[in-house]
């Protein structure tokens, strides 16, 4: 029985040698063969190749019967041998097999041979079997084959040490396991089978390596459950202190978590940023930004901030999340900036129920969990600010678009759309333009209403005496407001050709990328009266803003942008909170976001709606006499 168990953790599911049926020696060694008989042998291997066991016997048969004295038979017995493994009759599979003369038989027939002999029970005959392989004539996969079946044998013999020698081997091996796969059958072999001493001897002879980390994280466990905390303690800080891409990493964490009080949290958040590859400059920005914080915010009872470097990958923030929750044992989250980091790291923290504070853009991050909240400038909240200031402050009621064919153009040309036939206004045109594009003419006119093929003059007809006639009266815009979701140096393009094709006195609404010194530099006159919105305005008249502004460049010598800003609020959120002495565990932390009053922050005025989404008082913004002013 216990061979049954472990052989059946050990090799089920993957020693299936579908790829050894023969070599592909049957075709080539056919070639010599009566036609007849060639084709015959390889419509019986054809059969086995789309899985149709039984047939592919049946015809072997037949063929052995009809052409035995083809000089094709070995391939044939070898072919039914592999046929009656795959349909799990392994004594018949042997006994073909054994017709195989002995000049022809390959090391594939022997690997076959020593799995089938596991199979039946015949554990010494087995081990003999693929001891006698030679390793440096099989493919790399059938080296992995022999290593994890010479394992499961020597572990049925109790050689333990013998068998986990051979899974190391698998282990280095590019075979069709991979490494994760391999280590959970060593795994399984530790706990089955392995005594205190023969762990610490794996723990020492791996050492460096993920069956020592291994064999260091069952010491652990077993010390833990001897009452050797402190032990334990410093197995599974071994453990973690190892490659961050062992295996069984959580685990640890679990064990770590155990060692620990479970209701004693440090007061602490876990900041999560890109602080190194292709993001790290804008990582490293709202870290200054989360420090400023620190020191302007000054809860009674200190907190620390644990940063972690995700460098943008999802993989590393969601177990980093996992190491500040079981390992750390934090109360709170904050971060990360970019969007799959992000959604990995609010998959990991509702799962470990610790609250997480996102930063990042991406659409549907509060939606996953209670315990994830979203503080950042997203594309609706612009949308909503425009649209609502522009219907209920201005009056307006029509509006046009034209925006990049690119998907941030089409997304927020898409929400700009809806905000307004929800709150009853009409869009009457809507045209889009590549990115690289420069002579927006065609796209102006048809926003008119007007073919763009015709001539951008037409000769006025003349009256019966020969004189010029009356100059045609100028049509009104067919809209009252366009709104053109891109960024001021393609603004700076575009807003001078939409008078000149004839498109004039209609209000200009933008976005966040409107808000440059370079739009007033490059588009001037063109642009005054355009109105756009920000998430951060460093010339606020807001007294905390200017103070934010002011401290920052006095610490840094320059002045901060949206991306500090936006980790100054984050952390002032959080400082903010943790400052309440009732505020003692992650479930309290949680609620406490849910039911947040307005936060005074430097990116608007902030509070968390049922969602998690955050609801701010955008900066409206407006170029007046040449200059962005905040108008509200």
């Amino acid at each position: 029985m216990r061979f049954k168990n472990l052989c059946c953790c050990l090799i089920a599911g993957f020693l299936v040698l579908g790829g050894v049926v023969a070599d592909p020696a049957p075709v080539a060694a056919a070639t010599a063969a009566p036609e007849r008989a060639r084709a015959a042998l390889e419509r019986a291997v054809g059969h086995y190749e789309d899985g149709r066991l039984a047939e592919a016997a049946g015809l072997l048969r037949g063929f052995l019967v009809s052409h035995a004295e083809s000089g094709l038979a070995g391939e044939a017995y070898r072919a039914l041998a592999a046929v009656h493994a795959d349909l799990d009759e392994p004594q018949l599979a042997l006994d073909y097999l054994a017709e195989l003369p002995p000049e022809k038989i390959l090391p594939a027939d022997q690997l076959l041979k020593g799995r089938l002999q596991l199979q039946l029970g015949a554990v010494a005959e087995a081990v003999a079997t693929l001891r006698s392989l030679d390793s440096d004539q099989l493919a790399l996969a059938q080296r992995q084959q022999r290593d994890l079946l010479l394992a499961a044998g020597l572990a049925e013999q109790d050689q333990v040490q013998s068998a986990l020698y051979f899974l190391h081997q698998a282990l280095l091996t590019e075979g069709r396991l991979l490494p994760e796969e391999v280590l959970s059958r060593v795994h399984v072999l530790m706990d089955a089978q392995m005594a205190d001493h023969e762990l610490k001897e794996a723990a020492f002879m791996y050492r460096g390596s993920p069956i020592g980390l291994l064999a260091r994280l069952k010491l652990g466990w077993r010390a833990l459950a001897a009452g050797r905390k402190e032990a334990a303690r410093q197995l599974v800080n071994q453990v973690l202190a190892g490659p961050p891409g062992f295996a069984y990493r959580d685990e640890a964490l679990t064990l770590l978590s155990q060692l620990s009080d479970p209701n004693q949290l440090q007061r602490a958040v876990g900041v999560l940023l890109p602080l190194s590859g292709r993001y790290a400059a804008f990582g490293k920005l709202v870290q200054r930004g989360m420090e400023q914080a620190r020191t302007d915010f000054r809860p009674a009872v200190p907190v620390r901030f644990l940063y972690r470097d995700t460098a943008g990958e999802a993989e590393t923030a969601g177990r980093q999340v996992a190491e500040l929750a079981i390992g750390e044992r934090v109360m709170a989250l904050a971060g990360p900036l970019v969007g799959n980091a992000a959604v990995a790291a609010a998959e990991r923290a509702a799962r470990e129920q610790i609250p997480l504070l996102a930063l990042s853009q991406k659409e549907g991050l509060a939606a996953a969990s209670p315990y994830i909240f979203r503080n950042s400038l997203t594309a609706r909240l612009q949308v909503d600010a425009l649209v609502d200031f522009a219907i209920k402050e201005q009056g307006l009621r029509t509006f046009g678009i034209l925006h990049p064919d690119s998907r941030q153009g089409q997304m927020m040309a898409d929400l700009f759309s809806a905000a307004v036939m929800q709150h009853g206004g009409e869009l009457v045109a809507r045209q889009s333009y590549l990115p690289e594009q420069t002579d927006f003419r065609r796209q102006v006119r048809l926003l008119q209403g007007l073919d763009p093929d015709a001539p951008d003059e037409e000769e006025k007809p003349e009256d019966p005496n020969g004189l010029p006639g009356e100059p045609e009266k100028e049509e009104p815009p067919p809209f009252e407001a366009l709104f053109m979701p891109d960024y001021a140096d393609r603004i700076s393009l575009i807003a001078p050709q939409l008078p000149f094709y004839g498109l004039e006195e209609v209000q200009l609404l933008g976005t966040n990328g409107w808000n440059d010194p370079v739009l007033i530099k490059t588009a001037g006159k063109f642009v005054e009266g355009a109105v756009f919105v920000d998430g951060f305005f460093r010339h606020s008249p807001y007294p905390f803003v200017q103070e934010f502004v002011e401290d920052y460049y006095a610490s840094h010598g320059e002045e901060p942008t949206i991306l500090e800003a936006q980790g100054y609020d984050a952390a002032g959120i959080l400082l903010t909170l943790l400052d309440d002495q009732r505020i003692d565990s992650r479930a309290a932390v949680r609620w406490a976001l849910a039911q947040m009053p307005i936060f005074p922050g430097v990116t608007g005025a902030t509070r968390f709606n049922a969602q998690g989404e955050a609801v701010k008082t955008l900066f409206l913004l407006q170029v007046q006499n040449g200059a962005i002013t905040q108008i509200n």
